[in-house]
């Protein structure tokens, strides 16, 4: 069970103009993909793609970054398909047909809410396959929470171009930041990280120019499970990192998700 972290410390106007990028930004979803609404309070709702592969699949839960809309994954996806997992990717609070504002505090209380709905649609829906999490970017941040939260229902914990705390993360993307809140943050994140158990895999671009690649050196280092992997694309910056290392990316996440 993960420590309970006050996220809204981290939610001040000029923490939040650096972090989130909302793009309310939508197009049809692709065959074989559906969308979804994730109800998350009143006046607030979370849109999601569903990537179809098949009902005994592998299924992923995606956690996008911060300048991203599920719909950008509609080509990607087919990737995804194609080694045999079903996609799921959940946007944020003012992201794509996402209602709300977003913050620090409701990315990851919502991310609770969307892995229910998740699971419950999933199994509700003949899907029998192992459940696996995955975040990007920001997206490691609600990824890591629900891995530390649901390890019992988890088959997988997959994190991309990553970070261990959202303290740190904050140094990296806003100039000459300095805060308390930065080792307060270090060492509860960290202890949560501990605390997951779960099969790691652990993907980050050499020469990624936002979050550094040491980032994924404390996350494989600090990370409880046994089972772990850390995957170096060389040459790769933050974005890049599939044009440069996209057969090593999903060789790995096959070879993963099929363990």
């Amino acid at each position: 069970m993960s420590n309970r972290i006050d996220y809204s410390k981290l939610d001040q106007p000029h923490i939040l103009m650096f972090v989130f990028y909302p793009r309310q930004d939508w197009t049809p979803p692709p065959p074989g993909a559906t969308d979804h609404s994730v109800p998350i309070e009143e006046g607030v709702s979370i849109s999601c793609r569903f990537y179809h592969a098949s009902e005994s699949a592998p299924s992923i839960l995606y956690f996008h970054g911060n300048g991203e809309v599920v719909y950008d994954y509609d080509d990607i996806a087919t990737l995804y398909n194609g080694i045999g997992a079903n996609l799921f990717v959940a946007d944020y609070r003012g992201y794509g047909q996402s209602t709300g504002t977003p913050s620090f505090a409701s990315t990851v209380a919502d991310a609770h809410v969307i892995f229910k709905y998740f699971r419950d649609t999933l199994r509700d829906s003949g899907y029998n396959g192992p459940l696996f999490i995955m975040g990007r970017s920001l997206g490691s941040l609600s990824a890591l929470e629900l891995a530390s939260t649901y390890q019992q229902e988890l088959k997988g914990l997959i994190i991309e171009s990553g970070f261990a705390s959202a303290g740190r993360l904050l140094g990296f993307l806003i100039p000459v930041f300095q805060s308390p809140l930065v080792e307060e943050f270090e060492k509860l994140t960290m202890d949560n990280i501990r605390s997951i158990t779960l099969p790691a895999l652990i993907i980050h671009g050499e020469y990624d120019e936002v979050i550094p690649y040491e980032q994924a050196l404390v996350l494989h280092e600090n990370i409880g499970s046994k089972d772990k992997k850390l995957l170096t694309i060389p040459g790769a910056g933050h974005n890049t990192i599939l044009m440069v290392g996209l057969k090593q990316y999903f060789s790995a996440i096959e070879e993963f998700i099929s363990g």
